[in-house]
């Protein structure tokens, strides 16, 4: 996310990889505010207002991560709800917050969204072959569909919650 105006030649920063392909993080009461986005078998209908809404709220409360620290996460618990996620520096007045702690294994696609089961079956072997169990996928999407369009790659990190 930025705070470019729509004329700006750059709405999302180029996204570098390396990074977050195949490394691990451990958490520990990261902070996020939360909000739900409404689907039809996992396609987003209020995606941009939910966003919009959000990152008002962070702004606002000037509680906005630097630019590369900023993470967005996406996680579906079925195929008619997503539960975003935004990270924050501080606390977000009226806003749902909530802190994730664990080991997470994040992992790089470069693809169309229609991919993403094939992404679980690739992350589900990264991890194994790591000695851990998958709890939870969380993905992130690092740039807007007009940006993926412009720099050529729709980069999505998966970022496992692992036991």
């Amino acid at each position: 996310m930025s705070n470019h105006s729509e004329t700006s030649a750059e709405c999302c920063p180029k996204f570098d990889p390396a990074p977050w392909d195949e490394k691990s993080h451990i958490w520990k009461d990261k902070r996020f505010i939360q909000d739900e986005v409404c689907q039809i078998f996992h396609m987003p209908m209020n995606m941009s207002k939910v966003v919009t809404r959000m990152w008002s709220k962070i702004q606002a409360a000037d509680a906005a991560p630097a630019t590369a620290d900023f993470l967005m996460l996406a996680y579906d618990p079925s195929p008619w709800k997503s539960e975003l996620y935004m990270n924050i520096t501080k606390d977000v007045p009226d806003a749902k917050m909530v802190t994730l702690s664990g080991t997470f294994l994040s992992k790089v696609f470069d693809g169309q969204y229609n991919e993403v089961p094939k992404w679980i079956k690739s992350m589900e072997a990264f991890v194994k072959s790591q000695g851990k169990v998958i709890k939870r996928h969380y993905f992130y999407y690092t740039t807007c569909p007009k940006c993926a369009k412009k720099y050529g790659h729709n980069y999505v990190v998966d970022f496992a919650e692992v036991e």
